[in-house]
Formats: C-alpha cells, sequence, structure tokens
C-alpha cells in the first residue's frame, strides 16, 4: 500500500515512520528546501551558531511516550526556557513571579504576602467569569500588571485589541508567588543536541521512507497514492474556494555582533511604541556550546498574506465559522486524513503534535489490519 505524506514537519515525519514500519510505502513531499518545517534549524556559517530559522523551539511534555520517542532519535540536552521582558526602562523575569512583583512594585513580599496583594488590591474580583484575553488578565493580576507585560505585546503579537481575544489564550501562561522563572513546569525539558532538523532526519532515515523536498503537491501526486496524509493548511488543500483562514506570520531581521549581545535567549517588548516583539539570541538556546560571535532575530508579527509562511491560526469568530465549514469538507473527503498545526487549524505544542501523529498513524493500522514489522 502506498501512502503519500505533504510536509516534512513533526506530523509527517512521525506518521511516515510509524506507517513505514509497519512496511507500507511511503513518499513525503516538502515545498521547502529542507526537513523540519518551523521547527527547522541550521548552522550559521559565519558564526557556528545553531540557529532556529523560524523562531525558537523549546521541547516540553509531560509525556513519557512521546518523550521517550524523541530521544531514542536523538540526544536531548537540558534547556529550562527563562524568559525576560523590557518594559518602562527596565527588565523584569516572565512568567510574573514573586521576583517581578516585588520589583515591579518596590515590595520585599513572601509568597502569601503576594498573594494577598495582588488578590485584594489588584485583580479585579468583580469579574467572575472572563470572556476575553483583557477580562481574564485583569481577573488573574489586575490592570498594572496587564498593561505593562500583556496588553501591548499582545497587540502586537496578534494584531488586535485584547477585548477580540479568547480568554482562553491567557490561562496558557502561568503565575508564580515564587522565584521559579522557568517559563514551562513540564517534568520533560530540552533540546536536541544537533538540532531539531537532525532529529526529524533520524525519523525519516528508513528505507520505506522516499523524501522529496522542493516539490510542491500537485494532485498527480495523489493519484498515485491509496492515502494521503495532509499537514498542509486545511484551506490550502481545498485551494481556498470557501476563503482564506486567518493566520499570523512573523518576520525576522537578523544581525549578528560579537560576543554575548543580550544575556539571554529571549527578551521579550512589551512597551507598544517598541515595534518587534521580542529578540531572541539563539546561542543562549544551545548553552552547552561555545561562540565567540552571536545571533539574534528580531520578530515581527503580522496579518499572514497569500505567498507568506503561516505560523500560528487566529481563530477568532470569523475564523471560527469558516473553519466549520472547512471541517465539514475534511470529513467528506474520502482517502485522505488532515494532521498537523496547519491540518487541523490549531495551536499545538510539539509533543503534542508527535502524540497525535501517532495515534492519526495506529489507528490507520489498525482499521487496515496492519501490524508494525520492525
Amino acid at each position: 500500500m502506498s501512502i503519500l505524506i505533504v510536509g516534512a514537519g513533526f506530523s509527517g515525519a512521525v506518521i511516515g515512520r510509524t506507517l513505514a514500519e509497519a512496511g507500507l510505502k511511503v513518499t513525503v513531499l516538502d515545498s521547502r528546501n529542507h526537513l523540519g518545517g518551523n521547527c527547522h534549524t541550521e548552522r550559521c556559517e559565519d558564526t557556528g551558531v545553531m540557529v532556529h530559522t523560524y523562531g525558537p523551539h523549546i521541547f516540553h511534555t509531560d509525556n513519557q511516550r512521546v518523550w521517550d520517542y524523541v530521544t531514542g532519535f536523538a540526544d536531548f540536552m537540558p534547556y529550562r526556557n527563562q524568559v525576560k521582558s523590557t518594559v518602562g526602562g527596565a527588565v523584569y523575569s516572565l512568567p510574573i513571579n514573586l521576583h517581578t512583583i516585588n520589583q515591579f512594585f518596590g515590595k520585599t513580599f513572601n509568597p502569601e504576602e503576594a498573594r494577598t496583594f495582588i488578590e485584594a488590591t489588584q485583580a479585579d474580583t468583580s469579574i467572575s467569569d472572563p470572556q476575553s484575553f483583557e477580562e481574564q488578565a485583569l481577573r488573574f493580576v489586575g490592570p498594572a500588571l496587564y498593561e505593562a507585560f500583556f496588553k501591548g505585546y499582545t497587540e502586537k503579537q496578534w494584531g488586535c485589541a485584547p477585548t477580540e481575544l479568547p480568554a482562553s489564550i491567557l490561562k496558557r501562561l502561568p503565575l508564580r508567588f515564587n522565584y521559579n522563572d522557568n517559563y514551562f513546569s513540564h517534568r520533560f525539558q530540552g533540546i536536541p543536541k544537533q538540532g531539531y532538523t537532525h532529529l526529524i532526519g533520524r525519523i525519516l532515515d528508513h528505507p520505506g521512507i522516499d523524501v522529496h523536498l522542493n516539490t510542491p503537491y500537485t494532485s498527480m501526486h495523489a493519484s498515485k497514492a491509496q492515502h494521503v496524509f495532509w499537514s498542509g493548511p486545511l484551506d490550502g488543500y481545498f485551494g481556498e474556494k470557501l476563503g482564506r483562514l486567518g493566520y499570523r506570520t512573523l518576520d525576522f531581521e537578523r544581525f549578528t555582533d560579537v560576543g554575548d549581545w543580550q544575556g539571554c535567549a529571549v527578551m521579550n517588548y512589551g512597551d507598544p511604541d517598541v515595534p518587534f516583539t521580542r529578540i531572541t539570541e539563539h546561542k543562549h538556546f544551545a548553552p552547552w556550546e561555545t561562540h565567540d560571535s552571536t545571533v539574534c532575530y528580531k520578530e515581527y508579527s503580522r496579518a499572514c498574506e497569500p505567498n507568506d509562511i503561516p505560523y500560528y491560526p487566529i481563530r477568532l469568530v470569523e475564523e471560527k465559522s469558516l473553519l466549520t465549514q472547512y471541517e465539514t469538507l475534511a470529513r467528506s473527503e474520502e482517502g485522505v486524513t488532515f494532521v498537523g498545526r496547519l491540518g487541523t487549524y490549531r495551536y499545538l505544542d510539539m509533543d503534542v503534535t508527535i502524540a497525535e501523529a501517532l495515534d492519526y498513524s495506529e489507528k490507520f493500522l489498525r482499521q487496515r489490519g496492519h501490524e508494525s514489522k520492525d
């Protein structure tokens, strides 16, 4: 049985490997000239720094199976994501923690004092059921911290007012009443020692998998396959015939320097008059390496145009209505499975993408009576 997979990112690689190990013939196409999709990493020829070409990716998960899977293909180095934010001429730690609160308000609170202070004097307790991002933030931390760390950054990141965004976006962000500045709280956190492209290349390294880069998908490719796994944009599969789903994209302003430019991997800029959202310094994503020079990216977020690379779905009311129509089309499409962040129009972290890819491929094999031969 021949399988066509469109996209050589995590979804395509994991599905391809699982099906190839079951003895199926797999072809993987990608329109770009490299593996890894937006997780692609490569060495800067001038500095030797491992660069996350489309923005930084830190692997974090509580899923033991997913962690065992990725570490079976590559060595992972421990990594803690410790984000800083420049706001109002000062530098703070994110996520908002006890240090941030004490520094911002000029206090020396202990954890319980800080919790009481936020709840009694800052948080808007009149908001019982937050509906928007702004309401959630005001109930969460109050107007002062919201204005400093969330409002301007969010407007730049999403291109709309926080009142238009769902509260669920902010619910993913922690608030801590201790000095823990690790952005994530998952059991397993790290970055592959040789980069994500090397990891995905190892997953795709199987005699049953045939990879074609620089190869845009056409209907001719599908005609030669008995089943297609599509990890490209959902609306793109249907030629956007119902309209374009909304995405945000990123523009990067790359610059190099000598030494250490900002002293950390990620520096957010919350002030609305700063046009970029953050600066990333990529050698800090591999602290086990030593480099004399450095590579930095300024990130600018904007609406995704037809020829841009989509990064994350907007999923506002208008997009959700259109999404429902495309999902109906997708369910009626025979011989195609839509997977991944773009194929399902959802914001998915890498670990969830991998877990779902394993589930998709294993369900496919069960339905057809296949078992792994490896």
